[in-house]
């Protein structure tokens, strides 16, 4: 008998599915534990293991908000905390470090962090401290949004349509939620790749698409008015026909039963 995965980290806790953070801790327990509860958060998350590692990937990605330890090799926590802001990096940085000594909180704190946390920490604080800079920031949003009869409750991760609960998976709701605060945007595959999926995505594969076919099956299926639309060469969008702007969304935006079926054109008979 297949044993059930239990989790041991917090659920139904407010939090941004666009958010796209970049953890950078030496120690690969710590890494891969802290980065296990976030995912579970639906945060994408990308890990940096040393100085030089992280300013490359801040440097060729976009972030949301960077989780940065002091004690790293090569460039330490401090360094690669100015380096960021020298850069003009303004996203916010929340340090790590087992020294509890008030110099080493002032040093982080001069060199641009936002916040700073000791080690050992409790999970659930960081998730509070992560949220408290959204808010600073003005990145946290509304616990619940509403786009025709879907609505989604951030805070317990759930959808429902015309009072229907569906059921998604973390990534499929995480996609979901960010077309939901796009609504009425056409919104790219690589802009969904860059906030919904990390650095491991592999741009050539079509796992957006299978995603977005999920949830459009999922939230469209019994009903006569399809919210997920197709802009054939340019992205997805979520909304009514009515709040579509910019042409036609495309046949793709209907639910499978609803397509309508092409016939090809009769053969003239040479005989």
């Amino acid at each position: 008998m297949r044993r059930q995965q239990v989790s041991h980290f917090p659920s139904h806790l407010p939090y941004d599915a666009r958010m796209r953070l970049l953890l950078v801790e030496d120690d690969a327990r710590i890494a891969r534990f802290v980065a296990k509860g976030l995912r579970e958060q639906a945060y994408a998350v990308d890990v940096a293991g040393t100085g030089d590692d992280a300013l490359y990937q801040a440097a060729v990605n976009t972030y949301d908000l960077v989780i940065l330890d002091v004690m790293i090799p090569g460039r330490d926590g401090f360094a690669v905390c100015r380096e960021l802001r020298t850069s003009g990096q303004r996203m916010p940085i929340l340090m790590l470090t087992a020294r509890d000594a008030v110099e080493d909180r002032i040093a982080g704190l001069d060199r641009g962090a936002d916040d700073y946390l000791t080690k050992p920490f409790e999970f659930r604080e960081l998730l509070a401290r992560l949220r408290a800079l959204l808010r600073r920031s003005g990145e946290l949003r509304p616990e619940k949004i509403a786009v025709a009869d879907l609505v989604l409750d951030t805070g317990a991760q759930s959808a429902t349509r015309a009072g229907r609960h569906i059921t998604l998976t973390t990534k499929e709701y995480a996609l979901l939620e960010y077309l939901a605060r796009n609504a009425g945007r056409v919104v790219g595959r690589a802009e969904i790749a860059e906030h919904v999926w990390d650095e491991t995505f592999d741009p050539f594969s079509n796992l957006i698409e299978v995603y977005i076919n999920r949830v459009r099956r999922k939230i469209d299926a019994e009903s006569a008015k399809p919210l997920v639309h197709t802009r054939r060469g340019a992205g997805y969008v979520l909304g009514t026909a009515s709040d579509l702007t910019g042409g036609d969304a495309g046949e793709e935006s209907m639910p499978p039963r609803q397509r309508p079926r092409t016939t090809s054109p009769p053969r003239k008979s040479h005989a």
